[in-house]
C-alpha cells in the first residue's frame, strides 16, 4: 500500500502522494494524480480544487492507490477512468479500441468544411474503434447519414454504446474489412484513421505498443498496407467526385499522394496537425463512381 492505513488522508494529501508516486512514470504526474483522485471520489477537478481538506475514506483511498499503480505501469489515464473526450464528446474507451487523438480531430474539421450543414450527405468511417469520428461528424451534421465499420466486434459494441449514450441515431454500423463492410451504395466521403506505423518503428512508444490494440496501430509494407487498401477499395464504393480522406504519419505523406495519383485520385491535398507535422491527405476520385 501506499499510505499508512491507520492515517486518514485529505484530498491535498493524497494529490501530494500522487503527484510523487507518478513522478518518474509520468510527463503530467499532478495532472493525472487529480485526474484519477477525480476518478476514485467521481468529484470534477474544480471539486479537487476547492475542497483541499476534504478526508477521503478508506473505499476512495484504495481506488486511489490502485489506479496509481496501474498508471505507474505505464496504462493509459483513459483505460484507467474508462473515457476520453473528443470534439467535446465524452466518449467511452476500453483496451478494445485505440485511444482517440487530439489530431484526428482533423479528419473531422476537414470532412465538415467539405460540405454544407443543410444538405444530406452520406459519409464512411472505415476503422471507427470508439466511433470518436463518425460520432463527431454526426453530432455536427444531423441531416447526414454516417456508416460506421471496423473488423473487431469488441470495438464496435463500444462505439454503438456511445453512440447510443449520446443519443445520435444517424450513425450506423457494421463489421468487416475495410470497404467491405460498407453497403451497396455511393458516398460522399470515406474517411480514415487506418493502421500506419511500420512494424519495428522506434518512434511507437512502448506505453502505447503495451496497453493499445496493436491491429489498430501496426500495418504491414511500412506502414502502408492498409492505406492502400483503402485508398484501392474505396474507388468501388464513392460516387463520382467523393472524397477520401486519410490519417497517415507524418513522414508517409509523399508515399501516399503517390499512391492516390496513380490510382486515379485528384485534387489532393494535405494538411498539418496542431504540432505542424502532415497527417491528414484529401484527395477526390474523378473516374466513374457508383450511383447512389
Amino acid at each position: 500500500m501506499l499510505h499508512n492505513a491507520q492515517v486518514s488522508q485529505t484530498i491535498a494529501c493524497a494529490l501530494q502522494k500522487g503527484n510523487q508516486v507518478l513522478a518518474h512514470s509520468s510527463a503530467s504526474p499532478r495532472l493525472d494524480a487529480e485526474i484519477l483522485l477525480g476518478h476514485s471520489l467521481q468529484a470534477t477537478r474544480s471539486y479537487l480544487h476547492a475542497w483541499p481538506e476534504k478526508v477521503l475514506s478508506e473505499t476512495q483511498e484504495d481506488s486511489f492507490e490502485q489506479l496509481l499503480v496501474r498508471r505507474s505501469q505505464g496504462e493509459p489515464i483513459a483505460y484507467l477512468v474508462g473515457y476520453k473526450e473528443f470534439w467535446s464528446l465524452k466518449l467511452k474507451v476500453t483496451p478494445a479500441v485505440l485511444i482517440p487523438r487530439d489530431e484526428t480531430e482533423l479528419l473531422v474539421e476537414r470532412v465538415l468544411e467539405l460540405f454544407a450543414a443543410e444538405t444530406p450527405r452520406v459519409i464512411a468511417d472505415l476503422g471507427t474503434g470508439s466511433g470518436a469520428i463518425a460520432l463527431a461528424i454526426a453530432k455536427e451534421r444531423p441531416l447526414w447519414q454516417i456508416f460506421a465499420t471496423d473488423l473487431s466486434k469488441d470495438a464496435l459494441d463500444v462505439a454503438q454504446e456511445n453512440a447510443k449514450r449520446l443519443g445520435l441515431a444517424n450513425v450506423f454500423f457494421s463489421q468487416g474489412f475495410w470497404c467491405n463492410a460498407l453497403p451497396r451504395q455511393g458516398f460522399d466521403a470515406i474517411i480514415s484513421n487506418p493502421p500506419y506505423i511500420a512494424e519495428g518503428d522506434r518512434e511507437l512508444e512502448q506505453q502505447v505498443a503495451d496497453f493499445e490494440p496493436l491491429m489498430a496501430l501496426i500495418a504491414q509494407k511500412e506502414g502502408l498496407q492498409d492505406i492502400q487498401q483503402i485508398l484501392r477499395e474505396a474507388r468501388g464504393s464513392l460516387k463520382s467526385g467523393g472524397y477520401l480522406l486519410l490519417e497517415h504519419g507524418y513522414q508517409q505523406a509523399k508515399a501516399v499522394q503517390d499512391q492516390l495519383s496513380q490510382a486515379g485520385y485528384e485534387q489532393i491535398g494535405l494538411y498539418q496537425d496542431l504540432a505542424g507535422l502532415d497527417r491528414v491527405t484529401v484527395s477526390r476520385f474523378a473516374g466513374h463512381g457508383i450511383a447512389s
